[in-house]
């Protein structure tokens, strides 16, 4: 009876064992099918969010192809310039006119452009851009004189000025928040493309003769707005753009391309409907922009001495006459042979273009105002360096070296920060329905100073000297540095809604820091 007993509390044990095993099993093999679950979750979250920057890098680069031509252009007319002078016979008025006259006329097209894109679009404002801008450039290449050449310089200023001005609010409107800051300074690093290939084009077609080189040298620049026709079919339309014509719906289609969360999506969709003025019927009884740009609230007041000083400062530093002239500056230190002018050009621009990259890859890290200090402190010293040096060393081996090292150093630090940075902060700052025309404003800016100072150059220098030109530049410079710490704020990781509350108060405009947690309490969510 007790070993029956025993035999039955074995075997009641046996089952129970038994059962128990059954049991891990099966929680064994939930929790199997639980891990796989969750690794296809994560495999196809990784994936979604590989295709999505895929995609978003995709429109970034299609939406800078403009910015090669201003680029191309800036830099092929530095080289090309000693050869029409050659073939044409004009005078250095008319070269100072030919040189400057792009970035005067451009302002027309930045002036246009933010009406026009917020009528036609993003997209298709780019797409006119590049034909404006072909027309322009062919006429240049066949042109049998200088005032044919005008004609066609007009054209292709028209067109540049609607790319720059479109093609970093177009980047910003379609950015992730996170990675906004280095896509937004594609534009800028495509100008830097744009002149390094504008260089090389000089060197490599110099040896044709004077009457063929300089046309040869502006039809390559045709090539870049070709591929744009291509883009048209990749690249979608701002979903800012889109709400504000009332298509929620595909704004929402464009976003889900480019944000891998679908609940931030969403929240940014309703902060986007908030900022337009949809939510609760302002868009009809609100007075014109350009009215509101004219007479604006102190909140707006702030976001256009930011905006538009930020750009007037980038040029009045001189970095167009630095690019345009580099063969003048070489040639007053000591360089005499055209190759070599060209050659020391082409270490300009590779400078210019490496240290781009450098910004977009820092820019997201360390944030706007720093790069803004370590770029506008390292010009102010590398423009007054150059100057004292044309002044005190004169022409020979030594001079030269200054000149091509505080040249390098000068394009290098504007890469590093204030080159790229402005068009950053100045499509980032202005609310939705204000930003293409408040953009453009800024744009116009940008244009009229960089066009005063190329078309200024040569006469300022036979004046005071490159020397003397180059020290009031140093001042310009300086003063940028005060500029930046008094009247620009650091945007990194705010959303574009929540950037327009570091204008509301003067404090936070001027400096100080608005925490990203406390933005993201003060935007209204839908």
């Amino acid at each position: 009876m007790g070993l029956v007993g025993v035999q039955e509390n074995g075997n009641g044990e046996m089952g129970l064992s038994l059962g128990t095993k059954n049991k891990y099993k099966r929680m064994d093999s939930e929790l199997s099918d639980d891990f796989d679950d969750d690794i296809a979750l994560y495999q196809d979250q990784l994936e979604r969010k590989r295709s999505t920057r895929k995609y978003v890098l995709a429109c970034a680069i299609f939406a800078s192809l403009n910015n090669v031509l201003l680029g191309y252009d800036v830099g092929v007319m530095s080289g090309a310039i000693i050869f029409i002078q050659e073939d044409l016979k004009i005078t250095e008025v008319q070269e100072e006119v030919l040189v400057g006259i792009l970035s005067i006329i451009s302002l027309l097209g930045s002036l246009g452009g933010g009406r026009t894109s917020d009528i036609i679009g993003r997209k298709w404002t780019m797409a006119f851009a590049a034909v404006v801008f072909q027309i322009g450039a062919a006429i240049m290449t066949l042109a049998p004189s200088f005032e044919i050449l005008m004609i066609g310089r007009i054209l292709a200023g028209v067109g540049i000025g609607f790319g720059v001005m479109i093609a970093p609010v177009y980047i910003a409107e379609i950015s992730p928040t996170i990675e906004r800051g280095s896509l937004t300074s594609f534009p800028e690093i495509f100008i830097n493309i744009g002149i390094l290939l504008g260089y090389v084009s000089n060197y490599a077609f110099s040896g044709l003769s004077v009457h063929t080189n300089w046309r040869v040298m502006l039809a390559v620049g045709i090539l870049p707005s070709i591929f744009i026709g291509f883009a048209l079919f990749i690249i979608p339309e701002s979903p800012r753009w889109l709400v504000m014509q009332n298509r929620v719906d595909e704004a929402r289609s464009v976003l889900l391309k480019t944000n891998e969360n679908e609940k931030e999506v969403e929240e940014r969709l309703s902060e986007i409907v908030a900022a337009a003025g949809m939510s609760n019927g302002e868009k009809g009884e609100e007075k014109a922009v350009w009215r509101e740009l004219l007479t604006p609230s102190p909140t707006l007041r702030r976001m256009l001495i930011t905006g538009f000083g930020i750009q007037c400062f980038q040029q009045i530093t001189g970095i167009d006459a630095t690019v345009y002239y580099s063969p003048t500056i070489f040639k007053d230190a000591g360089i005499e042979s055209n190759s070599k002018l060209l050659v020391a050009t082409v270490a300009v621009g590779v400078t210019k273009t490496a240290f781009i990259l450098v910004a977009t890859f820092l820019v997201d890290r360390v944030g706007r105002k720093p790069l803004l200090y370590v770029s506008t402190i390292g010009m102010t010293v590398c423009l007054f360096t150059l100057s004292v040096s044309l002044a005190i060393l004169g022409n020979g081996q030594l001079a030269i070296a200054m000149a091509v090292l505080c040249v390098c150093g000068n394009v290098a630090f504007f890469s590093v920060g204030i080159g790229p940075v402005c068009w950053i902060i100045t499509s980032e700052i202005f609310p939705l329905r204000f930003r293409a025309q408040a953009s453009a404003l800024g744009a116009v800016g940008n244009r009229v100073c960089s066009g005063f100072v190329a078309m200024s150059f040569l006469s300022l220098s036979r004046s005071i000297t490159v020397s003397g030109t180059f020290f009031l530049f140093s001042i310009f410079s300086a003063l940028s540095v005060l500029f930046v710490y008094k009247c620009v704020p650091e945007t990194k990781g705010k959303s574009l809604e929540q950037i327009e509350l570091l204008f509301q108060n003067q404090n936070e405009w001027q400096g100080s820091e608005l925490e990203l947690g406390d933005a993201e309490n003060l935007v209204p969510k839908a």
